[in-house]
């Protein structure tokens, strides 16, 4: 497991802890990327987090510990509530693709705490037991992984992006996708924006919240002879489920979409 520092503006901020050794932002790319091409040839699986200075620095005041201590950084990584920030790293470019993902990574892992806590640590604590209401969270997250499968059977293959968000206590929770819907039925897309919208919607369903959620991008493929256009649907939620509704999102303006109930 490994930390990473994203923008050179986090690696001045950091210099004074001496987590790298590199002269500049440069030199710790370069470092960065040898270092984690070097650990997935010896241990074949490597994990890493976005490395946030203002994360850590709460951390380590919160637990009295010196950050340019080694073993404050050490805690930092394995600290378990952020375990949700963790990424797999398979070879991809480091700059261009994994350093993104480590972002959105740290955003999707706070969102999808703050869903923790609003249903009493059910998605990752131990209130997944059955005797503190697991059955209950686990149908509605369920159910929240069948609306959003039903979307994405219903808007048929392309190139969409998704975006959900419910009003809660303490902010909206937000949670977002890209997805490649192929021809074959194949659907691409990150494991963790898959369960990042799955949490959002269940939090949304147990604590009956008002949400709204779009699906917009563009539809059809070469298959197709070659037709594509632009769409745009919108559904909203009072609580109990989604249904068609035009909503505005994002600079998006999105029409009603189709009902879900009519996709098998």
């Amino acid at each position: 497991m490994t930390g990473i520092l994203t923008s050179a503006e986090d690696f001045e901020r950091a210099r004074a802890w001496r987590l790298t050794d590199a002269a500049d932002w440069d030199a710790y790319l370069l470092d960065t990327a040898v270092l984690l091409a070097e650990a997935r040839r010896v241990f074949g699986s490597v994990r890493a987090r976005m490395f946030h200075p203002e994360d850590f620095a709460d951390f380590c005041l919160l637990h009295g510990l010196d950050p340019a201590e080694p073993a404050a950084r050490d805690r930092y990584l394995v600290n378990p509530p952020l375990q949700t920030q963790l990424l797999p790293y398979q070879d991809e470019e480091l700059v261009g693709d994994f350093m993104p993902r480590l972002v959105r990574a740290r955003e999707s892992g706070l969102t999808l705490r703050h869903a923790d806590l609003l249903l009493d640590e059910g998605l990752l604590g131990p209130a997944r037991s059955e005797e503190r209401g697991g059955p209950r969270i686990r149908q509605a997250y369920e159910q929240g992984a069948e609306l959003f499968r039903r979307m994405l059977v219903g808007a048929g293959y392309g190139a969409y992006e998704f975006h959900c968000v419910v009003d809660a206590p303490g902010g909206e929770l937000h949670a977002r996708a890209r997805i490649l819907h192929w021809e074959d039925g194949v659907v691409r897309l990150h494991d963790e924006e898959l369960d990042l919208v799955c949490a959002v919607l269940c939090a949304g369903l147990v604590r009956e919240l008002p949400g709204a959620a779009l699906l917009h991008g563009t539809q059809g493929g070469a298959g197709g002879c070659g037709e594509y256009r632009q769409v745009a649907w919108a559904w909203q939620s009072s609580g109990y489920d989604y249904a068609p509704a035009a909503v505005r999102m994002e600079g998006v303006e999105a029409l009603p979409g189709f009902s879900l109930g009519s996709v098998c």
